[in-house]
């Protein structure tokens, strides 16, 4: 019970994984696993829509926070930002490492703006071949965390974890009303129409910025596009309690999904952004070893009958180039 007697809310441990929209699979592998670094940690379906693939992105071991995953929807038309989505995906490397992607952002020819100072941190961001807002934060706290040593970066510049993400809002005040009263975020800080708020401790802790545009077009979902944001819980216990409290509070969630890695339940923010609570297990070993994380698709029990026709449909994609 909290000091008033009200009960108190299971804590959210911040950002456990992004997902976003993209076309072609083979482009996708190749910029984020090939160019950006990152760990195919997981090569399955969507399981909603398993003629699509769901790719995951992340550490060694796919752990929650390091997370950022695609449905990749071959042939699918751009999207445009806009208000009432997550326009940017930032991920923290070390302040050492900043000249690093600057000069392999050159040396591949990709254009990129900054380096600009936010909130005390230099950040460059960048398009991924879909559109898609990348953001490379300098963050001291990265030099700690452990690299993957078999990335196609230099071990001790690849990004580290999910630093955070940028919602577009036209009423910015509501969905910041309901970060803080609802899910428990911190307000930090405001640099122009820039306002950062916090959720998570320590090396789990998430930035998320929240841009106030007044005057902006609502976003067209598509490729290029974030499709949800998901927040971490540690246990089934503590989601069910989110179930609860936001049923309690007049706000539409879903029954619980069993996405094999983790549970997810989603809803949207005021603003519109969809969100999810996903659990921190059982997490991406369940079904394939360190090893050979990412290098065979991987089905839920329910979709291996119909392996045979699922492969045929799916686009052969290979190891990052």
């Amino acid at each position: 019970m909290s000091k008033d007697g009200e009960e108190m809310k299971p804590t959210l441990g911040g950002i456990h994984h992004i997902t976003a929209l993209a076309s072609d699979p083979q482009r996708n592998i190749d910029f984020y696993a090939g160019f950006l670094g990152l760990h195919l940690v997981k090569k399955t379906v969507n399981f909603d829509a398993p003629d699509v693939y769901h790719f995951y992105y992340g550490d060694e071991t796919g752990r929650p926070g390091t997370l950022l995953t695609f449905f990749p929807f071959p042939n699918a038309a751009k999207g445009k930002r806009g208000v009432g989505e997550t326009t940017a995906v930032a991920f923290s490397i070390p302040p050492e490492s900043l000249d690093y992607w600057i000069d392999r952002l050159a040396s591949h020819a990709l254009d990129f703006d900054g380096p600009v100072q936010r909130f005390g941190d230099q950040v460059i961001g960048f398009e991924d071949p879909d559109g898609m807002m990348i953001e490379l934060v300098t963050d001291a706290a990265a030099r700690a965390i452990p690299v993957w040593s078999g990335t196609s970066v230099e071990p001790a510049h690849t990004p580290r974890f999910l630093h955070g993400a940028t919602f577009a809002e036209s009423n910015h005040e509501i969905t910041a009303r309901f970060l803080t009263d609802t899910l428990g975020f911190r307000f930090a800080a405001q640099e122009g129409a820039r306002y950062r708020y916090l959720i998570g401790e320590g090396e789990v802790e998430a930035k998320i910025d929240i841009l106030f545009q007044p005057k902006a077009n609502a976003g067209r979902q598509s490729a290029g596009s974030v499709h949800h944001i998901a927040w971490r819980v540690a246990t089934n216990d503590g989601q069910r309690e989110w179930q609860e409290i936001f049923s309690n509070a007049g706000v539409y969630v879903t029954p619980v999904q069993d996405r094999m890695y983790f549970r997810s339940i989603y809803f949207h923010e005021p603003g519109g952004v969809l969100f999810e609570i996903a659990t921190d297990g059982p997490g991406m070993l369940i079904d394939e070893p360190v090893s050979e994380l990412g290098s065979h698709l991987k089905l839920p029990p329910w979709f291996e009958p119909k392996r045979e026709r699922l492969e045929r449909m799916l686009i052969p994609v290979d190891a990052p180039d």
